[in-house]
This record gives structure tokens, sequence and C-alpha cells, in this order.
């Protein structure tokens, strides 16, 4: 009996591909009616997922036996377009919720900045970096820390500015007839503005710097909220193609995002 491949975190797991097998499109015919046998998508997928987790160039695939770079960035390209990374990490979302239930009693929201040597579309100077090259994602969680939306800006691009995107984003919604989830943003976020976009979306603004939120954890054992996102910040850098941006365009970029959100979800 052939033994099914665990989750190494480098290539695809028997679970998780069975999860986002049948959202892959069906291959389109060849136009002169012949041609060379495809790469099996689980080989395309298993490359795309060593090159997310571990960073490495597309070209260097070529050298470790799973899939040739052409045929895995081929296939890649063919499923940012049918939007099946999205599509994943929204199944992923729903199936989550379904056991264990998204806690919707409070959300936590910032931004990180990371490098972006190549450039591309939503790069700018980052004002840490001496101006070089750098890119912002903008992530709301859950209070779990499950991703439930994020949105990519130029490094330059102030916080305040993404929350709106950030929050038409998200991947699922919440539900009808409960209360007013808070949403737990830092002081980078306080202008009226952001209030204003928070109370319309459904959720009660809750901004605290660092200090007020421990003199709250002592004097009322209230908990410290906001580490949350900047834990599953975390999460996604420990995929290394994020930890740098490399991809140049911006579709291939979000799309790389969203797998790892997915991931996360389903994990």
């Amino acid at each position: 009996m052939k033994q099914g491949k665990r989750d190494d975190g480098f290539r695809m797991s028997d679970v998780l591909w069975q999860q986002i097998e049948p959202l892959l499109p069906a291959p389109k015919p060849h136009p002169l009616g012949c041609h060379r046998p495809r790469v099996p998508n689980r080989a395309a997928m298993d490359a795309i997922l060593l090159v997310l987790r571990t960073g490495m160039q597309w070209n260097a695939l070529d050298d470790t036996g799973v899939c040739t770079c052409s045929s895995a960035y081929r296939r890649f390209r063919e499923w940012v377009d049918a939007g099946v990374f999205a599509t994943f990490w929204r199944l992923g979302l729903l199936e989550y919720d379904e056991l264990k239930g998204i806690d919707w009693s409070w959300l936590a929201l910032d931004g990180t900045m990371t490098k972006a040597p190549l450039g591309g579309k939503k790069t700018g100077p980052n004002p840490c970096d001496r101006g070089k090259g750098g890119v912002k994602r903008s992530l709301l969680t859950e209070a779990h820390g499950v991703p439930l939306a994020l949105e990519v800006a130029a490094a330059n691009r102030h916080d305040m500015k993404l929350v709106s995107a950030t929050l038409a984003h998200m991947m699922c919604a919440q539900p009808d007839g409960r209360r007013r989830s808070n949403l737990c943003l830092d002081m980078g976020y306080d202008y009226e503005e952001v209030r204003q976009i928070v109370d319309i979306a459904g959720f009660e603004p809750v901004i605290l710097g660092r200090r007020e939120e421990q003199e709250n954890k002592k004097q009322h054992g209230a908990r410290a909220r906001r580490w949350v996102v900047e834990r599953t910040h975390s999460w996604l850098n420990r995929f290394r193609r994020l930890l740098v941006r490399w991809e140049k365009r911006e579709d291939t970029y979000l799309a790389m995002l969203q797998l790892a959100c997915g991931i996360i979800a389903w994990r």
C-alpha cells in the first residue's frame, strides 16, 4: 500500500491536497492536438509550496527533481488567474468556522513592512529601511489569530489608509444578529477617519497604546489583544517567500499570501 504524504511543511499533505485539488481548473487543450503529457498537478503544487516555504527562486526547482521551473510557474499562473488560492483560503475559513467557530468577540488589525528589492506594483520606499524598496501588508485576524483579510500596498503608505480596503476584502462575513465585535488597533490608527470606517463596517474600534494595555492588564486583568495579529504576521514570515517579496507582479505576490493564509486556516 502506498504511503500517503504527511504534512512536513514542504510538500502538500494528503489532507490539504484533498481540499485544493477540486478547485483546480481543467487543463486547456493543446492547439495542435498533440503534446507531451502534462506534469501532474500535485507535483506542480508541491513545487509551488516548496518555493513558498523556502523562498527559493523558481529556477532552482530544476535541481530538486520535484518539477521543472517552467512547468511549475506556468501552472502557478494558471491557478492564480482562476482564483484557486483565494478560494482555498475562503473554504478553509468556512471549514474552521464549522468545526471550531471563528471567534468574533474581538478582532485585531495591523500592518507590517517587508523588503521588495525587485520592485513592482504596490511597492515603494521603506521609511524604516533607508528608503529601499518595500511592501506593506495589512492583516485582519480573529481572536485566535486566524487571518480573515489582507491588503497589500507600498511600504510608504500609512497604515490608516489601508483600513477600508482591508475590511472590504474580508473572506467571510460576520454572522447576522450578534453584537458588534471589538476591533483592536494600535495608536497608529488613532484618527477620526479610521473610527468612522470601522463603525460603518459594523465593528467597535478599540485603540490603545502599549502602556494603556499594560495598565489595563495590571488593574483590571484585561487581556492584551494586539499581539495576536503580530503573531500571525510572524506565522506568514515563516513562509520565506513572504519574508522578502521577490514577486514583481502584484497578483502572484497576493496569491502567495493567500495560499499561506489558506494553509494557516486549514491547519
